[in-house]
């Protein structure tokens, strides 16, 4: 009678093949019709497929300024209708490093043979600058930054009319707690793919950013950016005050501006007004530290703007002297005059004086939070390039390969290396991704001649004709089955046309 089959041995048998997916760093396991780890690859059908397609600009859509295709001389205009730029979008990576990159792509454009080079880089040392333009103080300089109660950054130096923040790096990403580690990535994920991002500042505020679209401070949503510090408006605006009014101050906790005392009052003739300022005096009419960083009048912690002002001088100051106090925004403006002790008095606003604080309101651009990109691009990426990587960026700093990202035009930082920067808005949505390592999957692309890219050894075997892309060509990708046995087929990366960004 023969003997029953072994149940383990019909379970492992029943078992669908899988494929190792070598796209990222993690290497992982993937059944038939299920993804990784990162949702961007699958098995289907027993190949490795992206499941994104790759992506391939033919004109700027919803106002996004590109890079148009392998211009060597870009004039800044917006990608022409009749060109097509192929992005790394949905391109896969060069992991491991000896890859050559999933699309290496010739065209000729304007009589002359180019070559670009895209990949979807994972990117370890990586972060994100954020600009916030906002009059408020949201923390002191070095305090943390904190998503889900870990801390993913700092707060960085104040730039003009807005706050810093450096998020991000290798330090938050790798460095910390698992915990750390997986917040911060999953922050700069949502940052630079135009979600927004509840922080929390040690010291300082709760904030809410989102790319291109006004901050949140402490749950009150900013609208306007100062128009310049206050010595900057009393300079701006002195002629328009002149004859309306006794005095102007400009409060704002860097530079508080007098006009009587400023040299544009004086070269307009304003007469002194015996005003004392309690501050530190920088320069005549500019003070410096006349109250503590806050949410109030100017980024100051006032609400009585009154709290800056010394006695007024006997001998110069009058009764019925007038006074305008005013904040950098416009958003908070007070009218005062003196009474017989010279003291200063609350009155109405006057009509002749409303024009010039709205002037100063019309003058304050839309409050703004910025997310640039920054990364280095290091040995996976290049050597995807070229099998001497050195000649790379040698190549990027040379200025002969222009660096986009995701089609946007890349900041190169000078000195070594490729550290570059960019800024989200002006990449397609959802240009970012993943991998759990933690790491995030950005595109980039490397445009340059083909005489330069030959020169520099180029991987020259594996450049596709832009045709063949446009046609649907596969990239270059092994596939690395459980059983060890390897795709005869270069090329197994397909798309799902019907998944993800449409090409």
């Amino acid at each position: 009678m023969p003997s029953s089959p072994d149940p383990r041995t019909a379970r492992t048998k029943a078992r669908p093949e899988k494929i190792r997916c070598d796209a990222c760093p993690v290497m992982c396991y993937i059944a038939e019709g299920r993804s990784g780890a990162c949702d961007r690859y699958a098995n289907e059908g027993g190949e490795l497929v992206r499941l994104d397609p790759l992506t391939i600009l033919e004109s700027a859509e919803e106002g996004v300024e590109l890079v148009p295709f392998l211009e060597r001389d870009w004039d800044g205009e917006i990608v022409a209708g009749d060109r097509h730029f192929v992005t790394a979008l949905g391109a896969g990576t060069t992991y491991p490093d000896y890859k050559p990159a999933p699309f290496i792509v010739a065209a000729e454009i304007d009589g002359v043979d180019t070559v670009t080079v895209v990949t979807e880089g994972i990117f370890s040392y990586c972060g994100a600058k954020v600009k916030i333009d906002t009059d408020r103080h949201l923390g002191p300089e070095c305090a943390a930054v904190r998503a889900e109660g870990e801390v993913v950054g700092h707060v960085t130096t104040s730039e003009y009319g807005s706050r810093m923040l450096s998020l991000g790096g290798v330090e938050h990403l790798t460095g910390g707690s698992k915990a750390e580690g997986r917040v911060t990535c999953a922050t700069l994920l949502a940052l630079c793919n135009g979600e927004r991002v509840a922080l929390e500042i040690d010291g300082g505020a709760e904030i809410e950013v989102a790319a291109g679209q006004a901050p949140i401070v402490n749950g009150q949503r900013e609208e306007r950016m100062r128009v310049g510090c206050g010595s900057a408006t009393v300079g701006m605006f002195a002629a328009q005050w002149k004859g309306l009014v006794d005095e102007v101050v400009v409060v704002d906790d860097h530079i508080t501006g007098v006009m009587s005392e400023h040299q544009a009052g004086k070269v307009i003739g304003w007469a002194p007004t015996g005003i004392r300022i309690n501050g530190r005096r920088s320069t005549p009419g500019r003070y410096f530290q006349v109250a503590e960083p806050g949410t109030g009048w100017g980024g100051t912690d006032l609400t009585d703007p009154l709290a800056i002002l010394g006695d007024f001088k006997p001998a110069v100051a009058w009764e019925g002297l007038s006074l305008l106090m005013v904040s950098t925004t416009g958003e908070q403006a007070a009218y005062y005059e003196l009474d017989v002790e010279l003291r200063p008095v609350r009155h109405e606003m006057p009509d002749r004086l409303l024009p010039s604080v709205e002037r100063i309101a019309e003058n304050c651009e839309p409050a703004l939070a910025s997310v640039l990109f920054m990364a280095g691009a290091g040995g996976s990426l290049r050597s995807g390039v070229t099998e001497n990587p050195v000649r790379l960026t040698r190549s990027v700093q040379s200025a002969l390969t222009r660096v986009t990202v995701g089609g946007a035009p890349a900041m190169i930082w000078p000195g070594g290396g490729i550290t570059f920067m960019a800024d989200v808005t002006r990449m397609p949505k959802n240009a970012f991704g993943s991998v759990p390592t933690p790491a995030l999957v950005a595109p980039i692309e490397f445009t340059l001649s083909a005489t330069d890219y030959a020169a520099l050894g180029g991987h020259m075997d594996y450049v596709q004709p832009l045709a063949d892309v446009l046609g649907g060509a596969a990239a270059r990708q092994s596939d690395h089955r459980l059983s060890g046995r390897r795709s005869e087929r270069r090329g197994t990366d397909a798309y799902w046309p019907a998944r993800g960004r449409g090409a």
